[in-house]
């Protein structure tokens, strides 16, 4: 777990080998594994499972509680991506970073392995002009209701 938290998994070469690598046949069927075992046997102190990637609701726990495809505008997330990178005292050009996030966008989006797409039932949150408070808000809200009904 601990290794999960290093500060290297956030640059830009980690994004673009997980972009690239995840087209291997072998290591989705790893990942896959894994990722079933973390969301339906979550560590004891926890209730539950928060799974995050580009093909969670339909082929990893396509029956989900719930299902969320989060995205906002590219620039916008380029500039975030880019004010990570920034605070990790990466140097990059905000350009290099929307280049590399359309790249990987247009990369995953047609991939033959699992590509990122929204399903049907994924409730579509913009987050172009949230804060990830109010992100996280208005997820909580949304569960909030469902699991009150």
């Amino acid at each position: 777990m601990k290794d999960l938290q290093n500060k290297k998994l956030l640059s830009d070469e980690v994004g673009t080998m997980a972009s690239i690598i995840s087209k291997d046949k072998k290591i989705r069927k790893l990942v896959h594994a894994f990722q079933i075992k973390s969301a339906y046997h979550p560590p004891k102190k926890y209730n539950g499972s928060c799974l995050d990637g580009r093909d969670i609701t339909y082929k990893i726990i396509p029956d989900a509680d719930f299902k969320f495809f989060i995205t906002a505008n590219t620039k916008t997330r380029a500039f975030r991506r880019y004010k990570e990178l920034k605070g990790l005292n990466k140097k990059v050009s905000f350009d290099e970073v929307l280049k590399s996030i359309k790249n990987r966008d247009k990369s995953d989006y047609n991939r033959k392995i699992s590509p990122l797409k929204k399903t049907r039932d994924s409730i579509l949150i913009n987050t172009t002009n949230l804060t990830k408070r109010s992100c996280f808000l208005k997820i909580k809200q949304i569960m909030d209701k469902k699991l009150k009904t």
